[in-house]
């Protein structure tokens, strides 16, 4: 059965006059989150007290809930835990993934990757002082650049400044040819497009869900290990939870079995909360359907915005196959335009030096915002809206 984006849409506070085109950097609120975690904090928390931890099933949720995003991104069962943030299961994939080739000292990414992930990795050589180093190179060279030297390819599938969408399949088979480990980060993926880490041949993956999976601000990370990796990873942050039997409180650590390694200190149960009722949403939810209605929405924005909006240039793939479910537009005061776009009731953001992203996500997006959102652009632009004092100072956050 197809999708009902009608009904889906629906089950999300879109506040009245927002247009929101901005769930590739925060998902809207699920309406049943709000009942979800204030019945945790009732009648769990409240009731049950610290019992909730056996009879709430608060110890066992990060395994769970990790099975259900792992259905979003095709990874098998038992291959995906949740907790901590997305810098962290970074740093622990990256860590494991160094480990498992110790006889090479290059790891490989590119420009377009978060520049979190490029620091993680270069705190990780620091911390390891084994003469590691980071190579990275332009999106279209990371193929080339493998070799016999290289131990981990470190990627970001979809680009978080344009939206330009990196071929995991193909790049992790060419990676193995190489003898090289394969680390994604799927932040901009997860439920903005069908992923296959197991048909991909993934060997680790990492990603956050707060964006397209709307779990809210800060909500947890997750980890994916491939099955044949399970038991050799070695966790980096050898913290209690990931300890084979955590309650012995033994001097020394031993890593529990499969994924549950990866599990670092008490996992964030109120999040979780409402992470699951987030992902409730995605039961009635065909990812191909999400992935054809994405790229319609994302190729009407650009034809409109180009006929519309001739002081844009857009900064994003044109074919609809090479980029995720976002459109990047420059302008040389990208910010300003953005802030007055705000001001207006259409939501973006924005990405030095000169960009201004816009997301889409079938779940909540529909045809009647992109014409909106097109129509409000081109009058800001055309008439200077953005020309003003307070549209150019600069928030904590952009």
């Amino acid at each position: 059965m197809a999708t009902d984006f009608t009904q889906t849409r629906k089950q999300f506070l879109i506040p009245d006059g927002t247009i929101y085109l901005d769930g590739n950097s925060l998902g809207p609120l699920p309406i049943a989150a709000v009942d979800r975690v204030e019945r945790m904090l009732r009648e769990e928390w409240g009731k049950l007290l610290i019992r909730g931890w056996n009879t709430a099933g608060w110890y066992h949720s990060p395994r769970g809930i990790g099975d259900r995003v792992g259905r979003l991104i095709g990874a098998a069962a038992g291959s995906v835990v949740m907790g901590d943030t997305l810098s962290i299961k970074i740093f622990q994939a990256l860590a494991a993934a160094t480990a498992l080739r110790p006889d090479r000292r290059v790891i490989l990414s590119d420009s377009g990757n978060f520049p979190s992930d490029l620091y993680i990795a270069e705190g990780l050589i620091d911390a390891l002082g084994k003469g590691h180093t980071l190579k990275i190179v332009e999106p279209e060279s990371v193929e080339s650049a493998l070799d016999s030297t290289v131990a981990v390819m470190m990627l970001t599938e979809v680009d978080y400044r344009t939206g330009r969408l990196h071929d995991m399949a193909r790049l992790t088979e060419q990676a193995h040819r190489h003898g090289v480990i394969a680390v994604w980060d799927l932040a901009h993926s997860a439920g903005a497009l069908p992923v296959d880490v197991t048909g991909c041949g993934a060997d680790f993956a990492a990603g956050c869900t707060y964006k397209y999976l709307n779990g809210g601000p800060g909500a947890p990370a997750f980890i994916y290990i491939a099955p044949k990796w399970s038991e050799q990873a070695k966790p980096i942050l050898s913290g209690w939870m990931g300890h084979e039997a955590p309650f012995a409180f033994d001097q020394s650590y031993r890593p529990a079995p499969g994924i549950e390694r990866m599990r670092v200190g008490t996992p964030p149960i109120m999040a979780l909360a409402a992470l699951s009722a987030a992902l409730d949403v995605w039961e009635t939810v065909d990812m191909a359907d999400i992935r054809r209605r994405s790229q319609e929405l994302t190729d009407l924005f650009i034809t409109l915005a180009e006929a519309q909006c001739p002081q844009v240039s857009l900064a994003s793939p044109r074919d609809k196959n090479q980029r995720g479910s976002q459109v990047s537009l420059r302008h040389s005061h990208a910010y300003a335009v953005m802030r007055s776009l705000i001001a207006r009731g259409v939501i973006g953001d924005f990405r030095a030096p000169d960009t201004m992203r816009f997301g889409f996500a079938p779940l909540y997006n529909d045809e009647h915002d992109v014409r909106s959102a097109v129509s409000i652009l081109a009058d800001v632009l055309t008439n200077r809206l953005w020309d003003k004092p307070e549209f150019r100072t600069p928030d904590a956050v952009t």
